[in-house]
């Protein structure tokens, strides 16, 4: 469907054309490592800065893939109370948190994250399989009292679709295509090669030189 992230990100920017009017009311974050490609190429396309989310998913126990709730540096949410011991839930917490710290010195090298309150904040992926990682990071989101929360993204399963238009904490969704048959976010572009964390933070350093510039 997609020849690759940056393709998808023209196509998604393109469904986000009515924003650029209120670009300095607005901010696109991206989920590293894999939506850093298209956030770039959104946030230009809208004349908006761009951030990353400095949040991870807090696994499950018995599969550390599945989200049961979502760490930032500040705060924590569970999306499934029940899921795990407090034991599990603080150690995971901790260690997270370590690797938050780490991550904000090498993406944003000594920069404040971009004040969300009172903005449009569009929140971007390459693609979402179960929603739960992305809810759990718009509820972080919601925490920090933006205007408007977006959640574009080029493709979702048609369950991860429906959590997130009826979730309280995204105001709208656009979403380019909710396959029917969907295993994995994958298969639905031609080239989908892991983005490093050097390449994710030169598209995020460039993309605010040309904002500032």
């Amino acid at each position: 469907m997609f020849r690759d992230r940056k393709d998808a990100g023209k196509h998604l920017a393109n469904q986000l054309l009515r924003y650029r009017d209120q670009s300095e009311n607005l901010v696109v974050l991206a989920i590293p490592r894999g939506g850093l490609p298209i956030g770039k190429i959104i946030a230009r396309s809208l004349g908006a800065p761009l951030d990353v989310v400095l949040s991870k998913k807090l696994g499950h126990p018995r599969n550390r893939e599945f989200a049961i709730g979502a760490v930032s540096p500040e705060s924590f949410i569970l999306t499934d109370e029940g899921a795990a011991s407090r034991e599990y839930i603080e150690s995971e917490i901790s260690r997270i948190r370590k690797k938050l710290a780490a991550d904000a010195i090498r993406y944003r090298h000594g920069r404040p994250p971009v004040d969300l309150t009172g903005k449009i904040v569009v929140i971007v992926d390459d693609g979402i399989a179960t929603g739960n990682t992305i809810l759990a990071t718009a509820r972080l989101v919601y925490g920090q009292n933006p205007l408007k929360t977006v959640v574009a993204i080029p493709v979702a399963s048609p369950t991860a679709l429906q959590k997130l238009q009826n979730s309280e904490y995204i105001d709208e969704v656009v979403c380019l295509s909710t396959p029917r048959y969907f295993q994995a976010v994958g298969q639905f572009y031609d080239s989908f090669e892991q983005v490093t964390d050097e390449e994710a933070i030169e598209l995020l350093d460039r993309s605010n030189q040309e904002w500032t510039a």
